[in-house]
């Protein structure tokens, strides 16, 4: 040989170490990889040796990750949720086409099924080829070796031990090889090779051969035909270069090596693969969205994840609980209606801009199931505050949404109404309620252990005055009357059946009294801040006839082998009378029948309660049929969340001079039941005719009838008939067995 063709002498003498090398390896697989071997290549046999000692017998394989999915009331899916490598679905082995399996035993590791955990043609080949070339320029891994790397690469902690997982030293082939050889032990290979194809990386953000055939093809793994199999085959070695959606040149290039290489171990024959080679890749690329803000329902799903988030048996932390839902491979069954939904979204959106410096909110229930059916607001989810963008949830509890949103005025007096009901009050209870009254905070009686109140206040009427009962006073909504009841009844009793009935009167931060900030003597008339999925909820209790439910977005969570591990059963209770409740629909009723909401009436029995705060920040309305609660709320925020009036504003393109709940939430309300009661059945409330005052709608002021004929005539005008026909106007303003309401 002339001397120029001559290879340098340090080139003859690496190629010599690597021939000695590669015998030494024949050594170490025999001898149960117990010699460190990699000392000839030029790494310390001693320190290598005291890594192979530290190193586990056996490799452990976690589950991978998945992704899980939350789906609606009818099982379709709302959501995907997943982690940074877990956009995945595992299959088994039989779910993946034949021809997919054939095409990567082909090109990556022929020999496959016919070697152990080396293939020892294949290092060699490789071996030789880096050393003449100085750098790796081809891979002799097997398939049992790269399913090593990539659980190490899956598995790792650390940046460190993910960067030591993909190191090009002879250390980690050697690593490799070890667990490789574990894994062969205590595996059979049709294992290997579907943990192989559900943990390889498929590029664009795609783990696993299932979501790769769903994400750049649209079908199941099983249905994978050849030139589909042949690209996606040819990804693993590479899958960022190879990766369709950025380098279609490319991965064309690679699937027809691919199909070359089935063509030449007789896969598919030459002429098929030349066929295939002239197509294009037929892509149909179906994008994964992750989390809730693309999904009908971003505020709900959103809910769902922070309610599952505070469920202990799913984790020690919110962090463990968390990272189960995203990687746990789960269906997380919800109650939401995404028809109902979009209903509520559109009634919001009416009357509620999503630039407007106010949040208008709905949130939908199911009396006796607590099943959230959907929750809406104005102001969509995203971070861009100028355009109206936010991930605060006005809807739900403070301790879900992160907003602690507003004060529900007068929507409070339903409590003070069961209160006083439960305490044997009649609904033809009356007091004189004039426009002003002065009160002394002293006189009202608060709960056991609580301080006394203390001071003097005034309270001022903003509808009606004069005299008052359960009926009257209620439907126009008297401030004066009400604390005269709340006085009668004391300050605990309305607190408490609030609480019973949904209401969460305990700060998240925990820093109130054992009776909470809002035990005050005008809790009445709703100073608390409250969220309308809570009154939502209380509401729904008196639809159900006193059954209260604790609101429920979820019903079950199964595995990924759709076994149910955890079911979320409804949790009811009687919390009262069910004659109270009937009594106080027979009572709210009035509001929608001929009352301030009038506007709002449905094609069959309604119920509700409008509410206003001081200073205008906030304005409700929330209302019933037996089959449905619904609370609507417009509350004054600007771009920050902070509250704010509503006098003054425009609000969903109106200007607002005075601000009430009858006219502006009361309408969002409207428009979704007036919807949704086109799918409802036809059901009356319970008439309350064992409760004491029952139809008695007016205060009689008259002196009471002296004669003995002709005095059952009254009804319309209030009369004090006790045998006529009594009212007929829808108001129910006789008095007695005569009265119609």
């Amino acid at each position: 040989m002339p001397r120029s063709e001559r290879l340098p002498a340090h080139r003859v003498l690496s190629h010599l170490v690597v021939m000695v090398a590669v015998s030494l390896v024949l050594g170490v697989v025999v001898a149960g990889l117990a010699i460190p071997f990699a000392g000839l290549a030029g790494v310390g046999t001693q320190n290598l040796s005291k890594a192979m000692e530290d190193l586990p017998k056996a490799l452990d394989t976690e589950r991978l990750p998945e992704r899980s999915v939350i789906t609606d009331v009818h099982g379709d899916v709302l959501a995907t949720i997943y982690e940074d490598g877990g956009n995945r679905v595992y299959v088994p082995l039989r779910q993946i086409s034949r021809i997919m399996v054939k095409a990567i035993v082909s090109i990556e590791d022929y020999r496959f099924y016919e070697h152990g955990p080396l293939d020892l043609k294949g290092t060699l080949r490789a071996l030789i080829t880096n050393q003449a070339n100085d750098g790796v320029v081809q891979g002799g891994s097997s398939i049992t070796q790269q399913l090593v790397k990539l659980t190490l690469q899956q598995q790792a902690g650390t940046e460190e031990e993910a960067a030591a997982a993909s190191d090009d030293t002879y250390a980690r082939k050697f690593n490799e090889l070890r667990y490789a050889a574990a894994l062969e032990d205590a595996h059979s290979k049709d294992w290997i090779l579907e943990r192989y194809l559900n943990t390889a990386y498929f590029g664009d953000g795609v783990y696993g051969i299932q979501m790769a055939a769903r994400h750049y093809f649209g079908v199941n793994a099983s249905k994978l035909k050849p030139k589909q199999a042949a690209m996606l085959a040819g990804m693993v070695k590479n899958p960022t270069k190879y990766d369709p959606t950025n380098s279609e040149d490319a991965s064309v290039e690679r699937r027809n090596v691919v199909l070359d290489r089935m063509a030449e171990l007789n896969v598919i024959s030459r002429e098929k693969a030349e066929k295939l080679k002239e197509q294009s890749l037929g892509l149909d690329v179906q994008n994964s969205q992750n989390g809730c803000v693309s999904t009908a329902a971003p505020f709900f799903c959103d809910f769902v994840l922070d309610w599952l988030s505070k469920d202990t048996r799913l984790g020690a932390t919110p962090e463990d609980r968390m990272h189960l839902l995203k990687t746990g491979g789960l269906t997380i069954q919800t109650t939401v209606d995404v028809g109902m939904q979009a209903v509520a979204d559109n009634a919001v959106r009416a009357h509620v801009f999503q630039r407007d410096q106010a949040i208008g909110a709905l949130a939908v229930v199911e009396p006796g199931t607590g099943n959230i059916k959907a929750i809406a607001q104005s102001r969509p989810m995203g971070r861009n505050k100028r355009a109206g963008q936010t991930y605060l949830n006005y809807v739900v509890p403070q301790k879900f949404g992160d907003s602690q949103c507003c004060q529900a005025g007068s929507t409070f007096k339903i409590f003070t109404l069961a209160a006083a009901l439960e305490s044997g009050i009649p609904l033809d209870k009356s007091f004189n309620s004039p426009p002003t009254m002065e009160f002394d905070s002293s006189e009202f009686a608060t709960c056991p252990d609580s301080p006394p109140f203390g001071g003097t206040f005034e309270i001022k009427n903003s509808t009606s005055s004069g005299p008052m009962n359960l009926y009257s006073g209620t439907r126009n909504s008297v401030n004066t009357f009400y604390m005269q009841l709340e006085k009668e009844v004391g300050v605990c009793k309305p607190f408490e059946m609030a609480k019973s009935m949904g209401v969460d009167l305990t700060n998240p931060n925990g820093d109130r009294n054992a009776n909470g900030a809002e035990l005050i003597p005008n809790f009445t008339l709703g100073t608390a801040p409250v969220s309308p999925l809570e009154m939502a909820e209380a509401y729904a209790t008196v639809a159900a006839r006193g059954l209260h439910c604790n609101s429920r977005p979820v019903t079950a969570i199964l595995d990924a082998r759709k076994n149910v591990i955890r079911e979320y059963a409804s949790s009811c209770s009687q919390v009262m009378e069910q004659t109270t409740a009937d009594a106080i629909s027979d009572v709210l009723r009035g509001v929608i029948e001929g009352g301030f909401a009038s506007a709002q009436a449905l094609d069959q029995p309604a119920a509700g309660k409008t509410g206003t705060t001081t200073s205008a920040t906030a304005v409700w309305f929330v209302g019933y049929t037996p089959q449905l609660a619904a609370a609507a709320m417009i509350g004054g925020a600007n771009s920050a969340g902070q509250p704010i009036g509503l006098e003054g504003q425009t609000i969903g393109g109106n200007y607002i001079y005075s601000a009430s709940g009858s006219g502006f939430a009361a309408p969002i309300w409207g428009d979704a039941m007036k919807v949704y009661d086109d799918n409802l059945d036809y059901q009356d409330f319970v008439y309350p005719s064992t409760v004491p005052g029952a139809g008695t709608t007016v205060v009689v002021t008259k002196p009471p009838c002296k004669k003995k004929k002709n005095c059952g005539g009254g009804g319309n005008d209030g009369g004090d008939g006790t045998g006529g026909t009594g009212g007929t106007d829808g108001n129910g303003h006789g008095h007695g067995p005569g009265g119609v309401h």
